[in-house]
């Protein structure tokens, strides 16, 4: 019971972030959930509280996608999710490493963006085969371990100037690309009574989430804003590293 208790908290304070930010909730969670409940339950729930989640902050935040970067975002990022999940199916590899990997990648870029950030030189620009590597890598790394959100917002915070109009584009992204991957949680047998039960349960507590994320978000100014994003990806980094 302790364990499920301490599984909600988690669920609840990444919702928060990921309402405020429209990334790093589920990177986050994933460490400690996968310990606290295994991985089977885990990935999916954490997955689908993060599509619902997305949708909460577009009802009232919609008109604020950019249309053009969010389908370039999908169109590149599927390719990218594509070749991460026919690596799963047809290799094995050594998750922890990766997962370290990936880690210091983020953290890197989350000291880089931040040093920029300092320099007052936040209107960074990415050339188009930089801009092109990132999406990529960042859906190869969603399609393997859900978690390619760090990699989007380093393309994101360079194209997506406006809070607002970040929070929005990331958020109509992940409600496309993790109900792909539910698809497949399904078809990978993750998705039985067990989930369905645990995920009614936290569904309740995302309401929460959701209400208490939209009224920081509100009170957030830009530079705060830049300087949460810049510190979630710095923490995201070392949470993989618990992986």
């Amino acid at each position: 019971m302790l364990r499920f208790l301490t599984f909600i908290l988690v669920v609840v304070l990444s919702n928060v972030i990921q309402c405020i930010t429209g990334f790093a909730g589920t990177v986050l969670a994933m460490p400690f959930s996968v310990m606290l409940v295994g991985y089977n339950v885990a990935k999916p729930t954490l997955n689908l509280l993060g599509v619902v989640t997305s949708i909460g902050v577009l009802i009232s935040d919609y008109k604020a996608i950019n249309k053009k970067e969010f389908f370039k975002i999908i169109a590149v990022m599927l390719v990218g999710i594509a070749g991460g999940t026919f690596i799963t199916q047809h290799f094995e590899l050594n998750p922890s490493l990766l997962y370290k990997l990936l880690g210091s990648v983020v953290i890197f870029f989350a000291i880089f963006d931040t040093y920029l950030f300092v320099r007052k030189k936040t209107d960074k620009e990415l050339s188009a085969p930089i801009a092109m590597i990132l999406l990529i890598s960042a859906g190869l790394v969603h399609g393997m371990f859900v978690c390619g959100g760090p990699l989007l917002v380093t393309y994101a915070s360079a194209r997506l100037k406006d809070s607002k109009e970040f929070r929005a584009t990331l958020s109509a992204v992940w409600i496309v690309l993790n109900s792909i991957i539910f698809c497949t949680d399904i078809k990978a047998g993750y998705i039985n009574g067990r989930f369905f039960m645990v995920f009614i349960v936290l569904f309740l507590f995302l309401v929460l989430s959701i209400l208490i994320g939209r009224l920081v978000s509100k009170r957030m100014n830009q530079k705060a804003f830049l300087i949460t994003s810049y510190a979630l990806m710095f923490i995201s980094g070392i949470s993989l590293f618990l992986k």
